[in-house]
């Protein structure tokens, strides 16, 4: 079981404050299905804590539904049991702060900005835009 900490005041806005748990957790199964990834998951909500269970094809999905689950307004940290079909190496996260950019992250992790790029495939469908990142935001950084 992995335990991951977010920012609870940073996140893409899903539910409302006075929603109950399971609208809560229907909507981040929601989130989950329309960025299209991949996994069979059971997704539980409570209070500001998300729990997913379940498998996923790859260490990369896996990554990325805990991402997609924890960077949700309101939500501060993220349980999981996703069981992977195919292991591979883990990616290390790293929380945005006011004044990174994709070019400064790549350049503090890998010692060369220009490698950016791949920082923002690992983190597609979650961004769209290499500019737009936030403050609070937690990101996938892959071995290179």
């Amino acid at each position: 079981m992995g335990f991951f900490d977010f920012v609870k005041d940073a996140g893409k806005k899903l539910f409302g404050d006075d929603d109950a748990p399971e609208a809560s957790a229907e909507a981040i199964e929601k989130e989950v299905a329309d960025l299209g990834l991949d996994g069979d998951v059971k997704v539980e909500v409570s209070g500001d804590t998300v729990r997913i269970a379940g498998a996923a094809p790859s260490q990369e999905a896996r990554e990325k539904l805990i991402l997609a689950a924890g960077n949700v307004l309101g939500i501060s940290k993220v349980e999981e049991e996703i069981t992977v079909e195919s292991s591979e190496p883990e990616a290390k996260f790293h929380t945005v702060v006011k004044g990174d950019t994709l070019w400064k992250v790549a350049e503090t992790v890998y010692g060369n900005g220009a490698k950016y790029q791949a920082i923002f495939e690992a983190n597609k469908p979650m961004l769209s835009d290499p500019d737009k990142i936030y403050p609070g935001q937690v990101l996938r950084i892959p071995a290179l």
